[in-house]
């Protein structure tokens, strides 16, 4: 991955660790699985009425929007909802990045190397050092919410990588179309009609106004521009390079929850967050460019169908095609 997609997916974290208090802000009016389908519903809408849809199959498209919309911010709200502080929602979810890899090893057959793999172990050990040093902060039911968002998510992503957008934006935007009315069934039979009215009835408060914000945010913001830009990234690279980029949200979410909401950091979760970039910036590092000898026997016998290796060409006459 060249450094300037490194820094666009530096941005994506980010911003997604920003939208963790625009999400914990819009809760303390919306009910969560209505504001699922609401914050997917404000893109849909504008979506099908004037952008053209992607030239992707159906199921990669169904399949993001299942995974990375509905799966994802269903159990993500409603773990949020019922307890999970917006520091550590921001650490868990960020397990999706060793799903993904995971699972992009396994239906993809994506190649991991050895770098990677050591990248991604140090990542992950990190944000374990946080999460324990955070563990007694949350229930275990928000915890398991919040994880199988994570899984919901790396789902997404592997729909996301085989869909190859040639415009990430429009495919983003068409995902949206996915989550609202399942979502929208499901609150109405979960948090009832009474309840959604209700916090429509209190948006004329302060804090009707600041989730307004915070669902502006979530929906400019975190979808439109921080998932297009993701979209753009695994279109053009593995979801092994582009998905531990991911584990940077963490540190984003963790040190605004500190300075905004006071929620405490310990010295070791300060060490677990920089163990975790440790591990993103090796598990991403371009490798260096191999130079490989041929044979000048190799190089006449190719032409014939038979290899054999005798004499060599000096390095200088040998190219590598960057990958």
């Amino acid at each position: 991955m060249p450094p300037r997609h490194q820094l666009l997916a530096m941005l994506v974290a980010l911003l997604w660790g920003l939208n963790f208090l625009a999400i914990d802000a819009s809760l303390s009016v919306f009910p969560p699985l209505f504001l699922v389908a609401l914050r997917f519903a404000l893109i849909a809408l504008p979506t099908l009425l004037f952008i053209p849809r992607p030239t992707v199959r159906w199921r990669w498209l169904i399949g993001y929007g299942v995974g990375f919309g509905t799966l994802q911010f269903l159990f993500l709200y409603w773990g949020m909802a019922i307890g999970m502080p917006v520091g550590l929602a921001s650490l868990v979810l960020q397990a999706s990045a060793p799903f993904t890899v995971l699972l992009g090893a396994i239906f993809l057959r994506e190649r991991l190397s050895g770098r990677a793999v050591i990248g991604i172990v140090l990542a992950v050990a990190g944000l374990c050092v946080v999460g324990w040093q955070r563990w007694e902060t949350a229930g275990l039911l928000p915890f398991l919410l919040t994880l199988a968002g994570a899984f919901g998510w790396a789902l997404g992503n592997l729909a996301n990588r085989q869909a190859r957008a040639e415009n990430p934006l429009h495919f983003t935007l068409w995902m949206s179309i996915v989550p609202p009315v399942p979502m929208l069934i499901l609150s109405l039979g979960v948090e009832g009609p009474e309840r959604i009215l209700e916090s429509f009835a209190n948006l004329h408060s302060p804090s009707g106004a600041v989730a307004i914000l915070g669902l502006a945010y979530t929906v400019l913001i975190g979808t439109i521009v921080g998932s297009g830009l993701f979209s753009w990234l695994m279109a053009r690279h593995p979801a092994t390079v582009v998905a531990p980029f991911s584990l940077l949200v963490p540190v984003v979410g963790m040190s605004a929850a500190w300075l905004l909401l006071g929620e405490g950091v310990t010295s070791m979760e300060l060490a677990g967050a920089a163990l975790t970039v440790m591990g993103v910036l090796l598990g991403t590092a371009r490798a260096p460019r191999q130079v490989i000898t041929w044979t000048r026997r190799t190089r006449q016998r190719v032409a014939t169908g038979s290899v054999a290796l005798t004499e060599t060409i000096p390095p200088e006459e040998c190219t590598t095609p960057r990958r």
